[in-house]
């Protein structure tokens, strides 16, 4: 039953990025908003119950596919209030490969039903602080290009069709601020209930995520107290994601993909 699910939101996933990617190759006129969003809802609910209906894994395939999973959702939640459907076209494709990845998964890393109420904060926060960083970097390459492209008065692809340079920027700090909220809960949680943080296994991933969270944090003092933007919020924002995936991914993909 589980696969049907899985197989069902990869269809759903390709199929609602197509239909706003025609669109943006100017192939059919805009797609009706409430069917790009429907599409892309019950994809999410497909994967969602392939993910929940059973003990979640925490191996490196699996957990990547949460994360898009929170990541599409996040997005989707965004076109409710700002217009961006487009960044659909990019994650919803991502998430279906993060299906399809862990569909072939090897290794089993299931969470343990005996963890504390502050184990499992811990963990969702750590899961939700990298989505929306995640998005957040997304964001800041978009801008980026977006920037780029406006300077040299050459606005083409995709570019075209994004909201204005203000409105991107906007969303960008607000996904940070959301961002190291919930990292500093999952660094603090995970002081509070890991027996020991910074034990061997363990040393490297919280020194970058504290690292990521320092990054992170001196961007939004920048932005609010020097007026740090556009190039200089971009490549902040480049540095503290690769600080956090290098913590979590960077271990996991070494031990469970290099050295199996």
């Amino acid at each position: 039953m589980t696969v049907i699910f899985e197989i069902s939101a990869i269809c759903l996933y390709l199929l609602a990025a197509a239909y706003q990617g025609a669109f943006l190759l100017n192939i059919t006129r805009q797609p009706h908003k409430l069917s790009l969003i429907g599409l892309s809802a019950l994809a999410l609910l497909c994967h969602g119950f392939s993910l929940f209906s059973r003990p979640i894994d925490l191996g490196f395939l699996n957990i990547s596919s949460l994360f898009f999973w929170f990541i599409a959702l996040l997005a989707l939640l965004s076109t409710l209030r700002r217009p961006t459907y487009n960044l659909l076209v990019i994650l919803l494709p991502l998430a279906a490969l993060a299906i399809i990845a862990s569909m072939n998964s090897t290794t089993a890393h299931p969470l343990q039903s005996h963890l504390s109420k502050g184990m499992l904060s811990h963990i969702l926060s750590s899961i939700l602080a990298y989505s929306v960083l995640t998005i957040a970097m997304f964001q800041a390459i978009a801008l980026s290009i977006q920037d780029h492209q406006l300077k040299q008065h050459h606005v083409k692809g995709i570019m075209r069709v994004l909201p204005p340079l203000q409105t991107m920027e906007a969303m960008l700090f607000e996904l940070l601020w959301i961002g190291v909220v919930l990292l500093s809960v999952s660094i603090i949680s995970g002081i509070v209930f890991l027996e020991d943080i910074f034990a061997q296994h363990l040393i490297h991933k919280t020194a970058l995520s504290i690292a990521a969270w320092c990054i992170f944090s001196t961007l939004l003092w920048g932005h609010w107290q020097l007026g740090w933007r556009s190039q200089t919020a971009v490549r902040w924002t480049i540095g503290g994601f690769i600080a956090l995936m290098l913590g979590y991914f960077g271990s996991k993909f070494v031990l469970e993909i290099i050295l199996p």
